[in-house]
C-alpha cells in the first residue's frame, strides 16, 4: 500500500524519473513547497528562511497565554488575521467560571487588538481555517499541532505559542530550508475506504523510522484527482503524526469547487510542480490497494489492517497490555477480554474533530447505518460535526436524523474526544475513534489513580460498520451498503450571526477582561555564567509525548494560570517531578537571596571555588528523556518546566522541531547527546556546564560538562546544542522570549 524510496527523485512532466536535465538544487526550486516558502521568506538567504505568515489560528487553551505573552512584549494590535476559536474548553465544565472567563478574555482581546473570535461550539479550529482563512499559495501558523491545510493549497505549520507571539510582534518564523518528500498517489480507493485508512497506513510507514521528520510532504500524482476534498483534508491533517514540518498538495477543479462553495473563489489558483522538480525522497501510495485500517494504543503508527488485527487480536493486544504495564505499573490494562469467539468487541465509537467530523465522513457513516441499529448493549456511538455549517447541512439533508434513528448521539462541534475532555470510556474500555491521536491518557483516563483505557483509531466508515454490528470491530469494506454522496452547501450566514470579525478594527480603548484565573507569567532570569541542573525526571521510553510532559484533558482549564498549570507537569508519567522541581527552585531562590544553601555548597565543592561558583552559577531542574516532544504543539510542555525552575532538557534527539522551539523560547537549554553515548545517570544527579553563557555567545555547539552523582562521584560528559539561530542564542541568553522582547523594547 505504501512504498518508501530513501533517495532523491525527479518529477518530470508529472512522472517520476531517476534523472533530469536540472541539478537537484535548481530543480528543488520547482516544487510547490519551495515556491510558497520562497514567496513568504523575508530574509536574503535561501537556506535560512525567515517566514512571515498570512494568518494565525489558536484555540481556547492557547490564545490566552499567547496574548498575555505578546501583551507583556509590547503588542498594540494584530498585524495579520488572527482567529481565536473556542473548541477545546467549550464544555465549560471544569474549574468553575474559568473556562468562560477565557472566552470572555478572547472576545475582549479580539475587540482590543483586532482579531477574529469564533464562539464556543461554532467550529473546531481547523475546520474554521479551511472554511474562512485558507487560500492557494498562503501560509498559516497555528498553536495547534494539526495546523495542516495542504490539500487546499495552503501550507500550515503547527507550533508553540511563542512562535505566534513572534508573528504578532511582526517578527519571523526562522527555519532551515526543509527537505521536500514527494508523496505520489495512484489509483482509486475502493468502497468503504476513507481518509483515516490512508492516513494510518502513511503514519505507520513513516513515524518510527523518522522518514519525513521536519520535512515537507508534497502530494501529487494521478490518484489525487480521484479523491474528494474532505478525503484529501482527512489525510492531510494526519500528516502531523508523521512528524513532518508541513504539507502541500497540487490543486485542481476539486479544490476550485471548495473555494466556490465557501464563497471565496478568488482564493483558488492552480498549484503544481514545475516541469522538472526534485524531491529528497519519495512515498508512493496505491489508493486502490488500501485496506480498512486500525491504529492500536498507544500511537497512530501502531497500524494494522483490520483483518490482520482481528485474525491475531489476542497476540497483538497482549503486546499493548505489556506496553501499558511498562508505562503504568500500577494499572492492569485488560483488552484481551474483548476477544470472544474470533471477534473483537469495542465499547465505544467516536467520530469527531478536524479529522473525523467532516461532512463526507459523517454522510457515508449515515449510509452504512441506514435502517440499522447500534444496539442496546455496552457499545455507544457519538458523532461531532466539525462546524455549525456542516451540522446545519447534515440536518437539512436528513443525515443527522438517520444517525439519531440508528442510535447514535449527535453532539456539538468540539475537540474534546481528541484530548480527553469528552466521552471518556470506562476503565479497561476500548474506544474506536476517528480523531487524530490515541496517545496514553488521551481518552481521559488517569493511570496514577488506577484508571486506564485504550483508544484505537479507525475511519468513520469502519466505526459505522462496527456500530451496525453492535460493537464487533468490522471493516467497512466487509459491509454491504448503498451510498450516493450528497453535494455539500456551505451556509455562511451562521458565522455572520455569531462570529466577531474584528481584523483591521483594533480599538486600543477597549477593555481587556481578565478573570481571576488569568495571571501574568512569573519573573524569568537571564542565563548565568555557569549552569548547574539537577535531574528531576529520567524517562527512558523510546519516545515521550507532550501529553506525558503536560497532560491534556482536565488540565486545559488551567492553561491561563502558569503556576496552577505547572502542578500537572509530568503528573501522569513521573508524579514526583513537580515536588522535586519545586525543591530545586526553592534552593535557587535561596541562592539569589544570598543564603548559600548547603545542598549547593556540597555539590559546588566538588567543582571548584565554592564562593565564586555560588555567585555565578544558576541552579535549576532538568528532564532527561530519550526522544521528547512527540505530538502536540502546546507550549506548556516547556513553559511548565520553566515555571517550576527548569533550565535544561537532555536527550538524544527532540521528537519534533516545535517542542525544541518551545524549549528555546522559554530559555530552556536544549542539550543533546551523541548517538550511542551512554547516560547512566538518575534522578538526583547533577550536571554542571561551566562557562555556558560565554559559550552560547560565542556560538559553540559542543560543551564539556561534569556530572556529580548522588554518591559524590564526578564524571565527564559531552553535551551539544546545535543549530541555534542568532535570535535563538539571544533568547536563551535573555532567559526567555518575553525577556528578549522586553530588552529589545528598552534598547
Amino acid at each position: 500500500m505504501v512504498k518508501l524510496t530513501d533517495h532523491g527523485v525527479y518529477l518530470v512532466d508529472g512522472k517520476v524519473s531517476p534523472a533530469a536535465s536540472l541539478s537537484p538544487a535548481e530543480a528543488r526550486k520547482n516544487t510547490i513547497a519551495y515556491s510558497i516558502l520562497n514567496a513568504h521568506n523575508s530574509g536574503e538567504s535561501d537556506s535560512d528562511l525567515r517566514i512571515r505568515f498570512d494568518a494565525l489560528v489558536s484555540h481556547d487553551i492557547t490564545y490566552v497565554g499567547i496574548i498575555q505573552t505578546a501583551r507583556a512584549s509590547g503588542l498594540k494590535e494584530f498585524p495579520i488575521p488572527y482567529a481565536m476559536t473556542n473548541c477545546h474548553n467549550s464544555l465549560c465544565a471544569v474549574g468553575g467560571t474559568i473556562n468562560e472567563d477565557d472566552h470572555v478574555f478572547g472576545l475582549s482581546a479580539a475587540k482590543k487588538y483586532g482579531g477574529i473570535y469564533v464562539p464556543a461550539n461554532q467550529s473546531v479550529i481547523h475546520s474554521y481555517a479551511r472554511e474562512e482563512l485558507a487560500g492557494c499559495g498562503k501560509m498559516i501558523l497555528g498553536s495547534d499541532s494539526h495546523t495542516r491545510y495542504g490539500a487546499l493549497g495552503t501550507m500550515g505549520v503547527g507550533e508553540g505559542g511563542p512562535e505566534l507571539v513572534k508573528q504578532l510582534l511582526k517578527n519571523t518564523y526562522d527555519v532551515k530550508a526543509p527537505e521536500v518528500v514527494l508523496v505520489y498517489l495512484t489509483g482509486t480507493p475502493k468502497k468503504g475506504i476513507g481518509p483515516h485508512d490512508v492516513a494510518i497506513a502513511l503514519v505507520g510507514a513513516t513515524f518510527g523510522n523518522g522518514f519525513v521528520k521536519n520535512k515537507v510532504l508534497e502530494f501529487v500524482g494521478p490518484g489525487v484527482k480521484n479523491l474528494p476534498i474532505d478525503f484529501r483534508n482527512g489525510i492531510d491533517v494526519m500528516t502531523t503524526e508523521t512528524t513532518c514540518l508541513s504539507s502541500i498538495w497540487e490543486t485542481d477543479e476539486v479544490v476550485k469547487k471548495h473555494y466556490e462553495t465557501h464563497g471565496r473563489p478568488e482564493e483558488y489558483r492552480e498549484l503544481k510542480p514545475g516541469n522538472v522538480a526534485y524531491y529528497d525522497a519519495m512515498i508512493e501510495i496505491d489508493l486502490s490497494a488500501m485496506e480498512s485500517m486500525i491504529a492500536l494504543p498507544f500511537h497512530p503508527s501502531n497500524a494494522y489492517t483490520i483483518h490482520e488485527f482481528v485474525e491475531h487480536a489476542d497476540e497483538i493486544l497482549a503486546k499493548v497490555e505489556e506496553e501499558a504495564k511498562k508505562k503504568f505499573g500500577k494499572c492492569n490494562l485488560d483488552l484481551r477480554s474483548k476477544v470472544k469467539d474470533g471477534k473483537v468487541l469495542a465499547d465505544q465509537g467516536i467520530i469527531a474533530g478536524c479529522a473525523g467530523g467532516m461532512f463526507d465522513s459523517i454522510d457515508e457513516a449515515s449510509a452504512i447505518l441506514k435502517d440499522q441499529s447500534t444496539g442496546n448493549g455496552y457499545f455507544s456511538l457519538s458523532v461531532y460535526p466539525t462546524s455549525v455549517p456542516v451540522s446545519l447541512e447534515l440536518t437539512k439533508i436528513g443525515v443527522s436524523a438517520e444517525l439519531l434513528s440508528a442510535g447514535a448521539v449527535i453532539k456539538p462541534s468540539f475537540c474534546g474526544p481528541c484530548f480527553g475532555a469528552g466521552d471518556v470510556p470506562a476503565n479497561n474500555g476500548l474506544s474506536l475513534r476517528h480523531t487524530t491521536r490515541n496517545f496514553p491518557n488521551r481518552e481521559g483516563s488517569k493511570p496514577g489513580e488506577g484508571q486506564l483505557s485504550g483508544v484505537a483509531l479507525m475511519d468513520a466508515r469502519s466505526i459505522a460498520a462496527t456500530a451496525r454490528n453492535g460493537g464487533i470491530i468490522t471493516a467497512a469494506t466487509d459491509v454491504d451498503y448503498d451510498y450516493t454522496p450528497h453535494e455539500y452547501h456551505f451556509d455562511s450566514s451562521v458565522y455572520k450571526k455569531r462570529v466577531y470579525y474584528g481584523f483591521g478594527k483594533a480599538d486600543p480603548d477597549a477593555e481587556l477582561i481578565l478573570g481571576p484565573n488569568i495571571t501574568d507569567w512569573p519573573t524569568q532570569y537571564e542565563l548565568a555564567d555557569n549552569l548547574l541542573v539537577k535531574l528531576a525526571a529520567v524517562i527512558r521510553d523510546p519516545v515521550t509525548t507532550t501529553d506525558e510532559l503536560i497532560p491534556s484533558g482536565e488540565t486545559s482549564s488551567y492553561r491561563s494560570n502558569p503556576l496552577r498549570l505547572s502542578e500537572f507537569a509530568l503528573s501522569r508519567r513521573v508524579p514526583e517531578y513537580v515536588g522535586r522541581s519545586k525543591e530545586v527552585a526553592a534552593t535557587e531562590a535561596g541562592r539569589r537571596n544570598g543564603e548559600n544553601p548547603e545542598e549547593l555548597r556540597a555539590v559546588l565543592s566538588k567543582l571548584g571555588n565554592v564562593e565564586e561558583l555560588m555567585a555565578s552559577t544558576q541552579f535549576g531542574s532538568c528532564v532527561f528523556a530519550n526522544k521528547p516532544g512527540d505530538g502536540s504543539a502546546r507550549e506548556q510542555a516547556a513553559s511548565c518546566q520553566k515555571v517550576l525552575g527548569g533550565f535544561a532538557n537532555i536527550c538524544y534527539e527532540f521528537a519534533t522541531k516545535r517542542y525544541r522551539s518551545n524549549c528555546i523560547n522559554w530559555g530552556i537549554l536544549p542539550f543533546t547527546l551523541a548517538e550511542g553515548a551512554e547516560f547512566p545517570y538518575e534522578v538526583g544527579d547533577y550536571v554542571f556546564v561551566e562557562g555556558i553563557r560565554q559559550a552560547i555567545m560565542d556560538g559553540k555547539e559542543e560543551f564539556s560538562a561534569k556530572v556529580v552523582t548522588k554518591d559524590g562521584d564526578v564524571k565527564e560528559i559531552t553535551l551539544y546544542v546545535k543549530g541555534l539561530t542568532p535570535d535563538e542564542k539571544e533568547i536563551i541568553l535573555d532567559g526567555c522570549l518575553m525577556n528578549y522582547y522586553k530588552n529589545h523594547s528598552e534598547s
